[in-house]
């Protein structure tokens, strides 16, 4: 009986450690008001031309889809294309790629080429 209490007080500490931990590890996430959504709704920093892959990785996450797009008339060598699949396309403002399907060229490790 006393091997049983001790284990039981043993799963009570340990469970009680981790919900304190995952509470603490919460406390730092804020979330929007409606006004900062308003103000500058997901999805709408921008990528600029000149960025490197890693800062638009940054700021618009992964890629839907990373491609070659080659067009010897324009451009002199193949281009990496990133795809950024639109997610909402009912939302009434232009909320980057999240209203409209984006496509990013790369030559090397700079963005040239923004179409949407």
């Amino acid at each position: 009986m006393l091997r049983r209490n001790s284990r039981i007080k043993a799963v009570f500490i340990l469970i009680s450690v981790l919900a304190v931990s995952m509470l603490n590890g919460c406390s730092t996430l804020t979330i929007p008001t409606p006004e900062e959504i308003i103000r500058k709704p997901l999805g709408t920093e921008s990528v600029r031309v000149g960025m490197t892959k890693q800062q638009v990785e940054s700021i618009w996450g992964r890629p839907d889809h990373v491609g070659m797009a080659e067009n010897k008339q324009k451009w002199s060598s193949p281009r990496e294309v990133w795809t950024y699949n639109a997610r909402y396309g009912a939302i009434p403002v232009d909320a980057g790629y999240l209203s409209t399907t984006q496509k990013l060229y790369f030559d090397g490790p700079n963005l040239t080429e923004i179409s949407g």
